[in-house]
């Protein structure tokens, strides 16, 4: 069984990210030998850190990276993965709107695939939210064809040298899809599964605030401009020993 890094980001979030450690924790104890928990706090101005702190003195496995100040979910992101030293890296926001026991049905789908992105359905969030995730899933695919169905959805189990053979320029909204467009066109196996959406019960979401929704179409449309041509499976693979079967990864239904 590979080892497994979780990553959470977190901005924000004292009422509960102590409690999401936890149970990531439990979870992952009952699935593999080896195992961290990584929390990113991106810059909080609550008490995130010193929850993290504390959960960390008592829990070891748990680990706390922290920002100075506040660079944005992907820049949260990037600095997780590259935190992580596992096999394996989870990916799970510090919100608890997803049961992290639902890695379980992931991990069997590692065995043919290089990332497993989850999939929201239904998706618990208040109308406004729904609409943007839609309209944003819809405008991916029209400049990049088929992505993921679910592209934000934060539930993903990947290799770590997915994280490794790609290179991430976003460190806002976009990052989940940039990410997964650059993966995709590098060879490596997508799959899908569907996930649970719990409603948010603490903390706020930052991702409609204009000034995300603006950074995020402008980090989208340079993606699409700067974007090289594909770059052949096997290329993107050899330095791993691996060459993904004919046809590459599985299409998202």
């Amino acid at each position: 069984m590979a080892s497994i890094s979780a990553v959470l980001p977190a901005y924000n979030e004292e009422a509960i990210i102590a409690e999401t450690a936890r149970a990531m924790v439990t979870v992952l104890r009952d699935l593999v030998d080896d195992y961290e928990v990584i929390v990113v706090n991106d810059g909080s101005r609550d008490a995130t850190a010193a929850r993290v702190a504390a959960v960390a003195a008592e829990l070891p496995a748990v680990r706390l990276v922290s920002h100075a100040v506040n660079r944005g979910y992907g820049s949260a992101l990037a600095t997780g993965f590259s935190a992580a030293t596992k096999d394996w890296i989870f990916l799970t926001d510090g919100d608890k709107q997803f049961d992290a026991r639902e890695i379980a049905g992931f991990i069997p789908e590692m065995q043919d695939a290089d990332l497993v992105v989850g999939v929201r359905q239904p998706r618990r969030d208040p109308l406004p939210r729904r609409l943007n995730g839609w309209g944003w899933n819809l405008l991916v695919r029209l400049l990049f064809g088929p992505v993921a169905r679910d592209v934000d959805c934060a539930f993903k189990l990947f290799r770590r040298e997915v994280w490794e053979a790609v290179q991430v320029e976003s460190g806002g909204a976009t990052f989940s899809a940039e990410f997964l467009v650059k993966a995709r066109r590098a060879g490596f196996r997508l799959r899908e599964r569907r996930v649970t959406h719990l409603p948010r019960t603490a903390g706020r979401a930052t991702g409609a605030r204009p000034d995300v929704i603006l950074r995020a179409f402008r980090d989208l449309f340079r993606l699409r401009l700067s974007l090289p041509p594909r770059t052949p499976p096997a290329t993107a693979l050899a330095a791993y020993g691996r060459v993904p079967p004919q046809g590459g990864g599985a299409e998202p239904g």
